[in-house]
């Protein structure tokens, strides 16, 4: 009978565990954005060691339950990035992924947007009080976002000091400085830099200088026309209603140190460097393919092997190696072996009263305010074991702005292969001297609204064109430039 009873407990008691033994689960609520929140079921465990009587001695039994846990509430840090493509977009969610599985209590929410709505729409989560944690931006986007206040300048700071700013390049580094705390507004991330392409070969035959200054680009210009079957010697930016020729005179101007506004916030642009970039640049044009030019008729006429020399950005590295897309469909037939073999790739323009100087495009990464502290470890992460990936989606327009990527940067695309090291160093190097009237460190959110003004209004390819043209001088030209961007400066300043 006792033995009977010992083993209806034991029965009873194994019920009891089985029962405690289910999976219990809780709901957990976390916070995803401000406008919506996810609840999650979880599974806790614990181990209880207990005493059971068996046979009338006591003994010590462990098992293992599920019990519920308290609710726990992830990080979670809102990405808002301008490569906006899918493929792009994919990588992005790849990297913050491999994040998040080392990093389970923060969850990475990658957002595409578009380049063009990002004021317009910070704007409005400003408002709103539903800032993103990250921000991909351009340069031009940083100044005026940290002049509003927005940009967590400590822990641009932090990341980028994290990282080693030693291992950053100095132009970059210098663009996001904030003047007015001497802070980083923002952490540099990759971009791309304009330079002259020219033919090399045909350089080293007729024994000319690398076109790095105004003497040598004049003196090459001339030279080349009649050589290697080849009809001009460059081909410029005077389309007027087109902006290329704003972003290949803008390079001649700061090269001569002239820029639209002084320290003091005083239009400049009818001072005689200005007036010394208008006419050696358009003195050019006597060597260069006729006509109305931009950036697509100079792409061909290089390839063509009828120009040796034009202004372009590193994103024309594949066509020079399998010819670039023409507007009707298929591509340009390269008439040059090895044609990417045979360039030379010269960043840097030197003028006569300047520096030498370089034109190109910075993206950044804006932390903004109120974004938690391990925001720091999701930009940092994209900069480090992600960033290779990123890199890699379009090696060409996004040259790196650690020196300690430069060397992976170098492999991630076939097309390097066609280059030679000292042309994809030159590319590498080109942030140290890149420069743009619109990120002149010491200008304000006006003085850089202004000179979107000039860019839109397409007024240096106009007065290019009439120089060209006849209808202008270079001191009229100037002359002109000046009383508009007086005119559009006090416009920007009533609207304050």
């Amino acid at each position: 009978m006792k033995k009977r009873w010992i083993i209806i407990t034991l029965l009873l008691l194994g019920g009891i565990v089985l029962a405690a033994c289910q999976p219990q689960t809780v709901e957990v609520t976390r916070v995803v954005t401000e406008k919506e929140t996810v609840t999650e079921t979880v599974e806790v465990t614990r181990v209880i060691t207990e005493t059971v009587v068996q046979e009338g001695e006591a003994v010590e039994v462990t098992r293992v339950v599920e019990v519920p846990a308290e609710p726990t509430e992830k990080v979670v840090v809102e990405f808002w990035t301008t490569d906006n493509e899918a493929e792009r977009v994919d990588t992005y969610e790849a990297v913050a992924a491999r994040f998040m599985e080392a990093n389970p209590n923060i969850e990475v929410r990658i957002v595409p947007i578009e380049e063009a709505g990002i004021t317009q729409r910070i704007a409005t989560a400003q408002a709103a009080n539903r800032l993103p944690d990250i921000v991909r931006m351009g340069i031009e986007r940083v100044a005026a976002f940290a002049a509003d206040g927005i940009l967590d300048e400590d822990a641009a700071t932090a990341v980028i000091q994290g990282i080693g700013e030693d291992d950053f390049r100095e132009g970059p580094l210098q663009m996001v400085t904030d003047v007015a705390t001497g802070k980083y507004a923002a952490v540099p991330y990759d971009g791309w830099i304009q330079a002259i392409w020219y033919r090399e070969d045909v350089f080293n035959e007729l024994g000319l200088e690398p076109p790095t200054t105004w003497e040598a680009l004049k003196t090459s210009c001339e030279a080349l026309p009649g050589n290697a079957d080849m009809l001009y010697g460059i081909t410029l930016g005077t389309d007027p209603g087109q902006n290329y020729g704003q972003q290949v005179f803008e390079q001649f101007a700061i090269s001569n140190n002239a820029w639209p506004f002084d320290a003091e916030g005083n239009v400049t642009m009818n001072t005689p460097e200005m007036i010394e970039a208008l006419d050696f640049y358009t003195s050019l044009q006597d060597c260069a393919a006729p006509g109305p030019q931009y950036w697509r008729g100079a792409r061909e006429n290089y390839e063509l092997g009828q120009a040796g020399m034009l202004f372009y950005s590193t994103y024309i590295m594949d066509d020079l190696v399998e010819g670039s897309g023409l507007e009707g469909g298929g591509n340009v037939e390269l008439v040059i072996p090895d044609l990417a073999a045979n360039t030379g790739f010269a960043p840097e323009l030197k003028g006569p009263n300047g520096a030498p100087a370089s034109y190109g495009q910075l993206v950044a990464l804006g932390i903004m305010q109120g974004a938690d502290p391990e925001v720091q470890q999701v930009v940092e992460y994209f900069l480090t074991e992600g960033y290779g990936d990123i890199i890699g989606l379009a090696p060409f327009g996004k040259v790196p702005v650690l020196k300690s990527a430069v060397e992976d940067w170098k492999t991630s695309s076939e097309y390097f292969a066609n280059y030679s090291d000292e042309t994809l160093d030159q590319i590498a190097n080109g942030f140290d001297s890149m420069q743009r009237w619109l990120f002149r460190p010491d200008y304000d959110a006006t003085q850089r609204a202004v000179i979107g003004d000039i860019e839109g209004r397409l007024l240096i390819p106009t007065v290019i064109s009439n120089i060209i043209e006849g209808t202008m001088t270079p001191e009229t030209a100037a002359q002109f430039l000046q009383e508009e961007v007086e005119k559009m400066y006090a416009d920007r300043q009533a609207e304050q």
